[in-house]
């Protein structure tokens, strides 16, 4: 693992009318600066941090590659923890990749993926959970991922399991004075109500931990919905509506549907995950027999059953 090496990167999207690449290591500054001439002059390396800086990135024969604005941090206080420059140039594809093998020539190395949060953890910057949160903040689609995820790499995560540890903490040295000084009958460090009380307290914050892992994986893959029910109920012509498009093939045939159909919807902020399922009934046809065998996996694993009957069959009991 190299993390005493100058890495750089790309790091918006292409397409956008901006793209920025970030440098970061011990010669981001100073490897910047060697293809990077500002217009006022003075280099990277005697600037304030904090600063941004106007200037023309340039190949070794003095060509301009293009007008580019330069912000510039000091370790410690940058994301990675590092030296770090961004430059900031037009989003041409060709613009990025010529300032890329600029920076590569000059020493640096393309960084990995998720190499920045990498360094960030290493260098203190954020905790593991944190780390953990900004590639799901990047990959939020949702108004209620996105909280999550903003709330994680914030630290509320974090100071859960901070919280957590002092209470452990503070159980075993009350158990452990007990245990060492348990001959001085005189001596008592704590009552065994006190004791109980902060193992109640232990067990609730686990508890909680527990729960919002299952309510935080539903949010971040979408709420599994199975729509389940006997053939032509209307399973697919509900999945159709929700979904406001001729996402399932809808048909008066018994058994179309053989096999599972996911899509997904945001309502309210919160992504749920419909799944139409082939219909139940008994069948001796191979095809449709795997369809139903799906049907009731995805049912086991629905946080949401949506039970669709034929109001039309009144002789049927549900």
């Amino acid at each position: 693992m190299y993390t005493q090496d100058t890495i750089c990167a790309i790091a918006t999207a292409q397409g956008g009318a901006i793209g920025t690449i970030r440098v970061s290591g011990p010669e981001a500054i100073t490897l910047t600066d060697r293809i990077f001439k500002p217009v006022s002059g003075k280099p990277l390396a005697e600037r304030e941090p904090y600063t941004l800086t106007f200037g023309h990135i340039l190949t070794p024969e003095g060509e301009i590659i293009d007008e580019v604005l330069v912000s510039l941090f000091r370790a410690p206080h940058s994301y990675t923890g590092e030296d770090s420059t961004e430059i900031s140039c037009h989003g041409s594809s060709y613009i990025l990749q010529q300032v890329m093998q600029l920076l590569i020539r000059q020493g640096c190395r393309a960084a990995g993926p998720g190499e920045y949060t990498q360094r960030a953890f290493l260098n203190g910057k954020m905790d593991l959970s944190q780390a953990e949160a900004v590639a799901d903040l990047i990959a939020s689609t949702s108004a209620a991922t996105h909280r999550m995820a903003m709330n994680q790499m914030r630290g509320g995560f974090s100071r859960e399991l901070a919280t957590l540890r002092d209470k452990l903490l503070h159980l075993t040295s009350l158990m452990e004075l007990e245990l060492d000084f348990s001959d001085h009958e005189e001596l008592e460090f704590a009552d065994r109500s006190e004791l109980e009380e902060i193992a109640r307290q232990i067990e609730q914050v686990i508890h909680h931990l527990v729960d919002t892992f299952s309510v935080g994986n539903a949010l971040k893959n979408g709420v599994p919905v199975a729509i389940v029910g006997e053939t032509n109920a209307g399973k697919s012509t509900l999945l159709n509506a929700l979904l406001n498009e001729e996402r399932a093939i809808v048909s008066d045939i018994h058994g179309t549907t053989r096999d599972v159909i996911e899509d997904t919807m945001n309502l309210g902020g919160i992504t749920f995950r419909f799944i139409d399922t082939a219909g139940i009934r008994e069948t001796t046809d191979t095809i449709e027999s795997l369809g139903i065998e799906r049907s009731f996996q995805k049912l086991d694993q629905a946080d949401i059953v949506l039970w669709v009957i034929d109001a039309t069959c009144a002789e049927k009991q549900y």
